[in-house]
């Protein structure tokens, strides 16, 4: 059955400049689905004009009057922006229409309006944010990225779950490795939240590693690294910071002189290479877990080619219905009905 993904047009500090190339890319790098471009009409349609109509049939157009700034808070966006195209894309999952929603708009609304209009999980406190990082091995899913600073050991296992689950479908593991992140590798270590989760994880039907460290998270030790929000955003964000200043310094030292320069040319191959398997792009797309539906979030200031990424993202739970997969794991953990 196709697989339709909402695409909130207007999100994100560029909007459909980027937002509508990259639908149109997904569309065909993937003839079995379909996109609803949700946003204003006008606007959509003018974009729209600049590609040829083969693709007409599998678009979808849902007006909408409002968009929610990147700077509002959820709080008014949740109350006063009811017709707001990221409100509107969530809708369309929660009334069977879209089968999941793409948005580059505001992190906390987008968040607030999904949990608010899609619900949690049966056995979901809270929904966490995921992401897939580089790693010497290839990808590692770290979560939770900034959804809840604090968090209890019962909702560090929910987190597992949902993460295990998510890299089940988007790294094609059969059984992902779990590694609480922790000060340490042994399971003294720690405060009594990460003990505690230590042994929930490792009763559990999981494939529990252990504790693992930071730089296990790009060791790539587990398929999956689970921390609280408060952890895992400061992980993401010096990450992002660690990347933009090696890229910084090596600009430096390669235009110092005349001799740097031409090792520069020389070394372009191998710098191309070195570039494209850290392109921050080619990670684009947060998963945000535990809600009765799936929603991707794409950062605010991708180009067209990062936020394809966020909506391959999207079409691959979608196609592998990564929320069935939460939910039968959540029972056999035992823990729906004891939320």
């Amino acid at each position: 059955m196709p697989q339709s993904i909402a695409i909130d047009v207007m999100g994100g500090d560029v909007g459909p400049n980027v937002t509508i190339p990259a639908a149109i890319e997904s569309l065909n790098r993937h003839p079995s689905i379909n996109i609803i471009l949700v946003g204003d009409e006008n606007i959509i349609k003018s974009h729209l004009l600049k590609y040829q109509k083969n693709q007409s049939s599998r678009i979808k157009i849902q007006h909408t009057t409002e968009v929610v700034l990147m700077d509002e808070s959820p709080q008014i966006a949740l109350k006063n922006k009811k017709d707001s195209s990221m409100r509107v894309a969530i809708n369309l999952i929660k009334s069977g229409k879209a089968s999941a929603c793409v948005s580059a708009g505001n992190t906390g609304a987008l968040m607030a309006t999904a949990r608010f209009v899609l619900k949690t999980l049966p056995g979901i406190d809270r929904p966490a944010i995921a992401s897939l990082l580089p790693s010497i091995k290839g990808t590692t899913c770290l979560l939770d990225l900034g959804a809840n600073v604090d968090s209890s050991p019962k909702q560090l296992l929910q987190f597992a779950i949902m993460g295990a689950m998510l890299s089940s479908v988007l790294k094609k593991e059969k059984s992902p490795s779990i590694g609480l992140l922790n000060v340490g590798s042994e399971n003294i270590k720690g405060n009594d939240t990460v003990k505690e989760a230590y042994k929930l994880l490792s009763s559990s039907h999981l494939n529990f590693y252990g504790n693992v460290e930071g730089n296990d998270i790009f060791k790539g030790t587990t398929d999956v690294v689970v921390c609280d929000g408060f952890v895992g955003n400061i992980s993401l964000k010096t990450t992002e910071g660690l990347a933009h200043m090696m890229g910084k310094f090596l600009t430096e030292e390669f235009k110092r002189n005349l001799l740097t320069r031409i090792m520069a040319f020389i070394a372009t191959p191998v710098l191309r290479a070195f570039k494209k398997r850290l392109d921050p792009r080619r990670y684009n797309g947060a998963s945000f877990l535990g809600l009765n539906g799936i929603v991707v979030k794409s950062h605010g200031g991708t180009d067209a080619f990062g936020f394809r990424f966020a909506i391959e993202t999207a079409v691959e739970e979608a196609e592998n219905q990564v929320i069935d997969k939460i939910r039968k794991q959540l029972e056999i953990e035992s823990l729906v009905g004891n939320n």
